[in-house]
């Protein structure tokens, strides 16, 4: 393995280099827990000599997946099992992360060795956490809403408008748990949460009818 990768470092020394800035830094953006495919572009087979993923996660270690089209060979360096060749590459150079979690967050390089030269294209990838939503009502008039856990920091909002207290707390995983506090003389209050991993905003109201019980917003998935 150690000679596979002295073979590649040399070809990336003595291949000419074609940046191809309309492919470069595209960002994507997933939901913690589903599945991401990244391409290398559009490039020819016929003319595939090597391709190299390079993984650099912005905590943790770096790692590389190889792959020779004369040897058909491949190699891993600390990769996770989560990553992986999205089919064999020798018909897909692709790559494939499986349940992408926080940790995955980072950039994902992959350049083409050919004929013609060496292709890189680059992805940034953000992972979105939904945050898990609560919402605590009294007979008083007050509403807690709670949207735990999230990456970014959702938002709330109150109808009908007013003056509500917020408070964040910033956890090291880089998610975010925001606490609006609401009180209100209006029989109806309604708390709306809107969150990048959401395609709409989720609501739920408050009646003076059921302010002494705890509700929680139905199940959220990505």
């Amino acid at each position: 393995r150690q000679e596979q990768y002295r073979t590649v470092a040399l070809l990336m020394l003595l291949l000419p280099i074609i940046h191809l800035p309309h492919n470069y830094n595209i960002r994507v953006y997933k939901i913690a827990g589903s599945s991401v495919n990244l391409t290398c572009g559009d490039i020819s087979r016929v003319d595939l000599v090597i391709v190299i993923w390079k993984i650099r996660p912005r905590t943790g270690n770096h790692c590389q997946l190889a792959y020779r089209t004369d040897l058909n060979k491949t190699g891993r360096t600390n990769c996770s099992e989560r990553m992986d060749w999205k089919s064999s590459p020798d018909t897909d150079s692709a790559l494939q992360i499986r349940q992408v979690t926080l940790t995955d967050e980072g950039c994902y390089t992959c350049e083409t060795f050919t004929s013609d030269g060496t292709f890189i294209r680059t992805y940034t990838l953000t992972v979105l956490v939904p945050p898990a939503v609560t919402l605590t009502c009294d007979s008083k008039g007050t509403a807690v809403c709670k949207a735990a856990a999230g990456k970014p920091a959702a938002q709330v909002s109150w109808d009908p408008t007013g003056d509500p207290r917020t408070e964040l707390e910033n956890h090291t995983d880089g998610t975010v748990t925001v606490l609006s506090i609401y009180s209100s003389k209006e029989t109806s209050i309604t708390c709306l949460v809107s969150h990048p991993a959401w395609n709409t905003s989720q609501s739920k109201e408050c009646t003076s009818g059921n302010r002494t019980h705890l509700f929680s917003l139905f199940s959220l998935h990505s």
